[in-house]
């Protein structure tokens, strides 16, 4: 592994980065009182909170507006959140044809595009729910796209025995995308929510709008990562596998030899270049592909384990945490500043640094090893957060226990469940239907990572913490699907990995 190998995979990994922001930004702009009253989610009279989230007339007391939500405010919610995942469910449908058309690299540069573009129209939103949810969804397109591409780009430049290892630094980014997101938007929140001008006097008109700095702020800062993904990328290669379908072999020569940092006619370079135009002329000869292939007798198992895969890494409950959180926090007991600065900024954190585990645990545990053992962690510690939060009415430890047990959760998937399916789904699929396999696993995603966030909400609203019930049953049907369904690919190249999946077809 060198350098540059190195640096193109980090580079293109910053895809995740902008996944991330959007994630974590959404935590706490929906917290926000500017966007929740300018998008007719509360409306505020005038009266005040104390520091502890209680009703006070006392001007020395007086810490945050006392907000009254409507009556719809968990279906916009629900909608305004969940049209970036329908975004991003269209944009891994676009990326099949893009990828293939114009190439890995170039068409993750143009999601980067569109991505900045949807930031721009969400940060300067009218007053109505549908601007901001096109802005989310144009966003989404990209995230979409990239989800698809990034991978499989760092797969097909990274050699095999760290393939692993370094497609992880997409859901890495995710992670680390999501806490910048958290400090940035969590220091805005605390200088723009507390002690604000207004408090305990009677407004006249309770939807009038207040400043809208925080929450335009937060949204547009979207920009700079999505215009720092397109600087980055126009100085990396193209996928040397995708220029051989090209017949472009001298490009996809040129790009080997600057990958393993040695000269054209040296015999590793050869050695890949010619592995690469034998898959690419078996690939020939057998035709065109078609999504009706990832059916056929010899790919349809990894098919299928890669869009279970997705879709259980969904149903552990994990963006429900991650987009709504601060309101959890709320509903365990805590204050609105440990609910929406402190215990957000821990969780990203743990969040964070847990992905490094997985990073070493894939290539040395194996892929399905990391997912039967978080299943069952995952499933534990959605148990212990219910039964904690059942008995925070006996004392602030119990509120404590409960929210070690959402950060032990987020532990567990982060190195398990969070870099498997990206890393999985990016590997086990010939050339030939790759960028269609990895989509089918990417439209998994964001299909049910779409009904988690549009029905998250009103779950919560309905069920309160046994919600963590179901995500608890949810974990449980991952470790069966785990342990007796999906098939180790460790350290495999693409050509062994074929003939073990045939073998169990």
């Amino acid at each position: 592994m060198n350098s540059f190998q190195f640096l193109v995979a980090l580079t293109a990994s910053f895809g995740g980065l902008l996944f991330g922001y959007e994630v974590g930004v959404m935590n706490v702009v929906l917290v926000m009182d500017a966007f929740r009253i300018f998008f007719k989610f509360h409306s505020w009279n005038g009266d005040a909170l104390d520091e502890n989230g209680k009703d006070t007339t006392d001007k020395a007391k007086m810490m945050y507006r006392k907000l009254n939500e409507s009556d719809n405010k968990a279906t916009l919610e629900g909608v305004i959140t969940s049209s970036f995942v329908l975004g991003a469910l269209c944009g891994a449908l676009m990326a099949t044809y893009l990828g293939e058309k114009y190439g890995r690299q170039r068409t993750i540069m143009i999601g980067a595009c569109i991505f900045t573009c949807g930031a721009v129209i969400q940060g300067l939103s009218a007053r109505h729910w549908a601007m901001i949810a096109i802005g989310r969804l144009i966003t989404g397109l990209s995230i979409g796209c990239n989800g698809v591409l990034c991978p499989t780009y760092i797969s097909e430049v990274a050699p095999a025995k760290i393939r692993g290892t370094l497609s992880s630094c997409y859901q890495l980014m995710i992670t680390f995308g999501i806490i910048v997101a958290a400090i940035i938007n969590s220091v805005v929140w605390y200088y723009t929510n507390t002690t604000p001008a207004g408090l305990g006097e009677k407004r006249q008109d309770i939807w009038k709008e207040i400043s809208n700095f925080e929450w335009r702020f937060a949204l547009l800062c979207q920009v700079i990562p999505g215009l720092g993904l397109v600087i980055l990328l126009s100085f990396l290669p193209k996928s040397p596998r995708w220029l051989c379908s090209k017949d472009r072999d001298e490009e996809a020569v040129e790009v080997l030899a600057k990958l393993n940092a040695a000269s054209t006619s040296d015999e590793i370079v050869q050695n890949e270049l010619k592995a690469i135009q034998e898959d690419v002329a078996a690939t020939r000869a057998a035709g065109s592909s078609s999504f009706g292939e990832l059916f056929s007798p010899v790919i349809r198992r990894r098919t299928f384990i890669t869009f279970l895969m997705q879709l259980f890494q969904q149903w552990t409950g994990i963006n429900v945490i991650m987009y709504y959180q601060s309101q959890i926090y709320d509903e365990i007991g805590f204050s609105k500043f440990m609910s929406t600065v402190v215990l957000p900024i821990i969780n990203n954190f743990v969040n964070f640094v847990s992905t490094f585990p997985g990073m070493w645990g894939i290539e040395r545990l194996g892929r399905k090893t990391l997912l039967v053992v978080g299943a069952l962690m995952m499933m534990a510690f959605h148990i212990s957060t219910w039964a904690c939060s059942t008995q925070t009415h006996n004392g602030k430890v119990w509120q404590y226990l409960a929210v070690a047990s959402v950060f032990l959760f987020v532990f567990s998937f982060a190195w398990t469940w969070g870099p498997v399916p990206w890393v999985y789904q990016a590997e086990v699929f010939p050339l030939r239907v790759r960028v269609k396999g990895s989509a089918v696993g990417t439209v998994s995603n964001f299909l049910n990572n779409w009904i988690i966030a549009f029905v998250g909400p009103a779950l919560m609203k309905a069920w309160s913490t046994k919600t963590f019930l179901l995500f608890a049953a949810a974990c449980l049907l991952a470790w069966i699907y785990s342990q007796f369904y999906v098939i180790e690919c460790k350290g495999l190249s693409i050509d062994e990995m074929d003939a073990k999946m045939a073998g169990k077809a």
